[in-house]
Order: structure tokens, then C-alpha cells, then sequence
């Protein structure tokens, strides 16, 4: 059955070492997908999110510019982040791996996020059922072209190559209506 993404309790975050001492954290605002969840064989699931690249933020209007750029995500030639999921991988009764293909900048790699299930529950404000999931991966962002950095005078690097993501989504479906009862 598909699953609509609740934006308003969903995110798409990501953070990344900064001058090597600290984490600079952001999201991205606009997303979109398409999820199938095949309750009776997750392992059939599937999952498409296109991430909408200029959306991104990190609290900071220049740095949020600069990562817009040809140095990072070159949000004129490639508007889009896409995953494609290829294969649902079952550990247990709410955990998994999701494997797929994360498009950045035109490059084509394949990921695994580890994801956590959090179960369902039928929502207060309207006829629909709820359910919450968790993903993490970490990428090496010049897997993806996203090379540009500089040299610290100290030694080290302004930018960080390992980058953490982490998801949260909550997904709604319609209730099903009852069958009509037979008539005599």
C-alpha cells in the first residue's frame, strides 16, 4: 500500500565535520516521495524521494549560498538529490536495511541506511493511520563530486569528507472503509 509522507513531522538532516572540531548541522526543507510499504513482505517495500537541492539549510544565509554553488551541490545544473531504493533487507520486526541509489550532482552511488520502525498508530486528527521510521547512513561526500575544501594553516581541513545523514519520517495512510454488510 502507498504511504503519503507527513511533511510537517518529517525531516531530511545531515551534519559534517567543520576546521576538524566541530559539527555543522542542517536539512533540507522540500522533499518528496513515493512510499510503498508491503506490510505483509517488507522486504517487497519501496521507497523514491527527490530532494529539492536549493532547499537546503544550515542557519546561515552565506554558507547556505556557498553550498548552493558549483563547489558543492550546483543547484542550477542538478535541482534535485534522488534516492531510488533497490532492496529491502529485514533484520527483525522494526529493523532493516534500505538499499538504493543516491543521485548527487548527476553521480549515481549506492547507499545503505540502517532504519528503525517505530510502529503505527491511528491518528487523532482524521481518519488515518500513522507510522514513524528512522534512517541513518554516512556517505563520503567526494564519492559524489562535492570535493572542494581548504587547507587549514594548522594542518587539517575546513571541510570535513564524512557526512552523517539522518531521517525521519512519519507516513499516513487513509483508514480502509468497512465492507457494506450483505443485504437480504
Amino acid at each position: 500500500m502507498s504511504w503519503t509522507i507527513d511533511y510537517a513531522h518529517s525531516q531530511i538532516e545531515f551534519s559534517v565535520r567543520h576546521l576538524m572540531v566541530s559539527r555543522v548541522r542542517g536539512r533540507f526543507e522540500k522533499f518528496q516521495g513515493n512510499i510503498h510499504v508491503d506490510e505483509e513482505h517488507p522486504e517487497n517495500s519501496t521507497v523514491y524521494v527527490e530532494i529539492d537541492a536549493a532547499s537546503i539549510n544550515t542557519g546561515q544565509p552565506d554558507r547556505d549560498a556557498h553550498l548552493r554553488s558549483p563547489d558543492f551541490l550546483d543547484v542550477e545544473n542538478h535541482p534535485h538529490l534522488i534516492f531510488r531504493s533497490k532492496r529491502v533487507e529485514v533484520l527483525d520486526d522494526s529493523h532493516g536495511k534500505l538499499i538504493g541509489d543516491l543521485t548527487i550532482r548527476g553521480v549515481t552511488r549506492e547507499v545503505v541506511l540502517d532504519v528503525t520502525y517505530h510502529g503505527q498508530v491511528k491518528s487523532p486528527f482524521g481518519p488515518f493511520v500513522s507510522a514513524g521510521f528512522s534512517a541513518q547512513t554516512k556517505i563520503n561526500r567526494k564519492d559524489w563530486g562535492l570535493t572542494w575544501n581548504a587547507v587549514l594553516e594548522t594542518g587539517g581541513v575546513v571541510v570535513g569528507d564524512e557526512v552523517e545523514i539522518s531521517i525521519e519520517l512519519e507516513l499516513m495512510k487513509s483508514l480502509e472503509e468497512a465492507p457494506a454488510a450483505a443485504t437480504a
